[in-house]
């Protein structure tokens, strides 16, 4: 049986630093950027022959700028490594750029899989936010999931074990605490990914409690569980009404990192759904096939709340795993039913595969009681995301200022998020005869209808509703196609990366 231990002992890809141009030390690889004009970008203080021979090698090879298109020829002699890998890095300036930069150092690590254990990255790099982001891409496309198999496991799945990553000299001072800050990042975002990979009948509601129990031993990150009991003395209704069906019963988890000297406190959300049949409104089979990643909000919340602890984050950050099992029983709750949410607001169930939003309104209201600067919630929450902004973009709802502060903050941190307003219109259709609220209505506009649910459980203080965002992340948190830059197949941690720097803004 798979132990929380395990799933925190994942693959960790060894990080340094070279200011060596092509690697102070032999390695089994080489990774250079060919720009968008074709031409191999190779630092500038290679010797002119070496120069000209590697772009010989790469126009012969047919080497391309197209972002993420990879070569791997043999090495030249002059060259200490084994291989040369030339990945495209396509256009683009500033954030976009850098995200450039992060994605083909992905796309060259997992082209390394199971042929090289060692690489020097060259990719061109100007500041500590480019190695960085080179870093990332490198530790990123470095993540293979293996927590669950065994017989079939082979050096064909082997990932990178270790990588130089080569700056200019003028760099080698910061481009040291840049890679520390990276292999943070890139842990965060590996458990995320891990927990989403986990089979539902290993990641239960108890299990992901654990888990954040066992991660956060021996850090100063906090970590308080609510179980049925306790949950019930609460009247944490959506909670409970969602899990009754299931015999794995309901979870409300709090981690925080608390530093002393933080002034601001951010709190995140996450909708922790660990598997999702629908309820006794229940799903079509193939549909339920991905629902194990329905708790890729929790998922993200955890492994940002330690991220800010290990990163030491200035800013004090709760985080609430809102974590149940949707499933159909005798036990479950009924179309039709009422429950009392945490609030004190009576929920009339019209649909219960619309649950998400219902375990995510009791955690935005215990969220809001400690009137935190901000509150921001994540979920894999509507399909109506994926019709509207496909697959790879989240849409981002609540406040302006909260909300466009978490778009600013997805699109500096390299993952793509739009935003989509809260039209009054449509509020009356959540209204209920017989309850406070319905949990579904007006059928378009699926994914602001919920967003608008939402908003009736963030809480007032002082006179004013709680700064508040909500990050529909249905479509970017799991990867039904094939890998692409750092993004491997099915869980993805989108999410941690934009959450961490949400943090990071309110701190600076």
């Amino acid at each position: 049986m798979t132990t929380p231990q395990e799933i925190l002992a994942t693959h960790e890809v060894q990080l340094t630093v070279t200011t060596k141009p092509l690697g102070g030390t032999p390695a089994d690889a080489l990774v250079l950027g060919v720009s968008h004009d074709g031409a191999v970008a190779v630092p500038g203080d290679v010797k002119g022959g070496v120069r000209r021979r590697l772009n010989e090698l790469a126009e012969r090879a047919g080497a391309r700028g197209r972002l993420e298109s990879v070569v791997v020829v043999p090495a030249p002699d002059d060259v200490r490594a084994g291989d040369v890998l030339f990945v495209g890095l396509g256009r683009g300036e500033g954030d976009e750029r850098r995200e450039n930069l992060r994605r083909a150092a992905g796309a060259a690590t997992r082209a390394l899989q199971g042929r090289a254990a060692s690489a020097t990255v060259a990719l061109p790099v100007t500041d500590a936010d480019d190695a960085q982001a080179v870093a990332e891409g490198v530790a990123l496309g470095a993540f293979r999931y293996t927590a669950q198999k065994s017989r079939t496991l082979s050096d064909d799945d082997a990932p990178l074990a270790s990588a130089a990553v080569a700056v200019p000299k003028n760099l080698g001072k910061d481009a040291g605490p840049a890679l520390q800050r990276a292999a943070h990042v890139a842990r965060a975002v590996r458990l995320a990914r891990t927990l989403v990979d986990l089979s539902p009948d290993t990641a239960t509601p108890e299990f992901v409690a654990d888990v954040a129990r066992t991660a956060a031993k021996g850090t100063k990150v906090s970590v308080e569980v609510l179980a049925e009991k306790e949950l019930a003395r609460g009247n944490y209704g959506g909670l409970l009404g969602v899990g009754a069906g299931s015999v794995n019963g309901p979870r409300l988890v709090k981690v925080r990192w608390a530093p002393s000297r933080a002034k601001k406190h951010v709190a995140l959300v996450g909708k922790g759904i660990t598997f999702d049949s629908g309820g006794l409104s229940l799903k079509p089979p193939a549909s339920m096939m991905t629902m194990k990643s329905d708790m890729a909000g929790a998922a993200a919340v955890l492994s940002t709340v330690l991220a800010a602890a290990a990163l030491e984050l200035p800013v004090a950050v709760t985080g609430w795993l809102c974590l149940a099992e949707n499933m159909p029983s005798g036990s479950a709750t009924r179309p039709g039913d009422v429950l009392t949410m945490h609030s004190g607001h009576t929920v009339e169930v019209l649909n219960t595969d619309a649950e998400g939003r219902l375990v995510l309104a009791d955690g935005l209201w215990a969220a809001g009681q400690e009137h935190p600067d901000a509150i921001v919630d994540i979920a894999t929450l509507t399909g109506a995301q994926m019709a509207a902004l496909g697959v790879r973009t989240a849409g981002v709802m609540g406040d302006d200022d909260a909300r466009d502060l978490a778009v600013r903050a997805a699109t500096r941190a390299g993952e793509p998020a739009w935003p989509m307003p809260l039209p009054e219109h449509l509020r009356p259709s959540l209204d209920s005869f017989v309850a406070d609220l319905k949990n579904i209505g007006d059928k378009h506009g699926g994914m602001l209808v919920a967003g608008l649910f939402l908003r009736e459980f963030v809480p007032e203080h002082r006179g004013r509703r709680i700064p508040w965002a909500h990050i529909d992340i249905a479509g970017p948190s799991f990867n039904e196609s094939q890998p692409w830059g750092y993004t491997p197949k099915e869980g993805t941690g989108f999410g941690v990366r934009t959450l961490l720097t949400i943090a990071q803004e309110h701190a600076e």
